[in-house]
């Protein structure tokens, strides 16, 4: 049997779907398990031992750059190796126009939610088979049931993210960082998710007193002009430039526990298994945060859960005593 998953993006998104990966192969130990997703998260997804291989697609750099001759080539490149595929199902879980359309490049009969549970409603036009999912339920809880249905497999009620990392991997920044650290996450995509600077560095502080280092990661020029900031009101901290992935995953897995605004990378951090800390100041973590499927959770803490209207506060000492907390 040949499956092909088809979530594209973001980062949240992508990590929520890799318990989907591990429930398969459980399931159907022989089958094949292919998955496409933006070019940018492959590498991550391809640290799943159960993906056979994995399909970069480049939908978000055409967007960037439509104009350009080059990123049409990569379009059509993307296409020609999918619609070169056959597959026995076609999942996909990421429910949009897009996605499906994606999907629709393989060979095979696509399944996804039905209209009362899909995010972009008209996406079901390209689905053999639709799903009624409720949407009040975490995204991996909705993403595993709709596998499960499609597939018609049992679930056990334990998430397992699957993936496996290297001991090592080469980075850009020269040098091993020294344990115990914690990795504290600040940047976010939206302005409203943020958490003031001088709050970073009190909860740095109180980490450094513990005795553990704090490593703060960016993902571009501004994001590290940020990192830099909050390191120089520090003792014992280090501001780490952009890096792959799959070296972010290297980074996370050691490290001693993860503090995070409402990212992808605190999501990668909980996959990892390693003790996190979320901050929400403008969503809902019930439907999109931390998530480890234990009950009640004993590693990963999510504080806050407000809207853009009325945002939640989070004080320092919250996120300090969450850290004490998830760290045993």
């Amino acid at each position: 049997m040949r499956i092909l998953l088809v979530k594209l993006s973001s980062l949240g998104d992508v990590v929520h779907n890799l318990p989907v990966a591990s429930d398969i192969r459980r399931a159907f130990p022989d089958a094949t398990i292919d998955w496409v997703t933006e070019a940018q998260y492959a590498p991550l997804v391809a640290l799943h031992p159960a993906i056979h291989a994995v399909f970069p697609v480049h939908l978000r750099a055409l967007k960037k750059a439509w104009w350009q001759p080059s990123r049409w080539s990569l379009f059509f490149d993307d296409k020609a190796r999918l619609a070169a595929q056959r597959y026995d199902a076609i999942i996909d879980t990421q429910g949009l126009v897009k996605s499906a359309l994606v999907a629709r490049w393989a060979n095979g009969p696509i399944a996804g939610f039905d209209r009362t549970s899909v995010r972009e409603p008209f996406a079901t036009h390209w689905y053999r088979q639709i799903f009624a999912v409720a949407r009040e339920q975490h995204a991996v809880v909705r993403n595993r049931a709709l596998a499960a249905g499609v597939l018609k497999m049992d679930v056990t009620p334990a998430c397992d993210y699957g993936l496996v990392i290297p001991a090592s991997a080469p980075t850009k920044q020269g040098q091993a960082i020294a344990k115990p650290y914690v990795v504290l996450m600040h940047a976010t995509s939206r302005p409203d998710k943020t958490w003031p600077v001088a709050s970073w560095v009190t909860l740095g502080r109180a980490l450094n007193d513990r005795g553990w280092q704090v490593v703060l990661l960016s993902g571009n020029v501004d994001e590290h002009r940020r990192s830099g900031e909050i390191a120089a009101g520090l003792a014992n901290a280090r501001a780490v430039e952009a890096m792959p992935l799959n070296d972010v995953a290297v980074l996370l897995a050691g490290a001693h526990a993860v503090v995070g605004v409402d990212t992808g990378l605190a999501h990668l951090a909980v996959a990892l298994n390693r003790p996190t800390v979320g901050i929400y100041l403008t969503t809902r973590p019930a439907l999109t945060g931390l998530y480890d499927g234990t009950n009640p959770p004993t590693r990963i803490i999510s504080l806050g859960g407000g809207s853009v209207v009325q945002p939640a506060h989070v004080s320092v000492d919250a996120v300090i005593d969450a850290v004490d907390g998830v760290v045993h």
